[in-house]
């Protein structure tokens, strides 16, 4: 018993490193047949461990994840309510686009239809959408607060913004220039704004 959860664990991590890589050269769109072959696995090996392809991929960036949610951790304590969560949502939008993949996931997110609400879904509670929004809710929530952003702004609007950032610069000659500039577009607006983009 203890060898066949040992040959799983194995199985697991080479999988996992196979798929990590696939990802990095296909996206999302990786295939789990090739993962499962290049593995020395079975396609049902592959499966047992990931039941779906969501699940394989949100196993592949569960690292960049946590970095970000680590992220929105030390940015909760600065002083600028609105400069802390710009801050961390151009640090989504840099991660999704230098990840290939990424902003895939995050599309099968279902909408938030409150102000900073928790996930609903208790089946989705540890997706990558619904750890980020975890993480993110306070730096909203105090943003809103003190009237920093736009009042019924909801953290399904930012990550819409982050993801759709991401998918349309990922085919550009240089997406993470192009996502930067669409970026600051999108918070200062098409008009001078006396509020300008705030750098990490």
């Amino acid at each position: 018993m203890t060898g066949q959860r040992s040959d799983a664990r194995r199985n697991y991590s080479r999988i996992l490193a196979v798929a990590e890589a696939e990802v990095a050269r296909h996206g999302a769109a990786a295939s789990l047949e090739q993962v499962a072959r290049t593995a020395g696995v079975g396609s049902a090996t592959v499966r047992r461990h990931f039941p779906t392809r969501q699940a394989l991929l949100e196993a592949v960036f569960q690292e960049r994840i946590q970095a970000l949610c680590e992220r929105a951790d030390q940015l909760s304590r600065a002083d600028d309510s609105r400069a802390a969560l710009l801050v961390w949502l151009h640090d989504l939008v840099r991660y999704a686009v230098s990840a290939r993949g990424l902003a895939d996931v995050l599309t099968y997110e279902p909408p938030t239809d409150v102000p900073a609400a928790e996930p609903a879904d208790a089946q989705a509670q540890h997706s990558c959408g619904a750890v980020l929004e975890s993480a993110a809710t306070p730096l909203l929530r105090r943003a809103l607060r003190e009237e920093a952003v736009r009042p019924g702004v909801t953290f399904h609007d930012l990550l819409t913004l982050a993801v759709g950032i991401a998918l349309a610069t990922e085919h550009h000659a240089e997406p993470a220039v192009q996502a930067d500039r669409l970026f600051t577009l999108t918070v200062e607006g098409l008009s001078p704004s006396p509020r300008p983009l705030p750098r990490p």
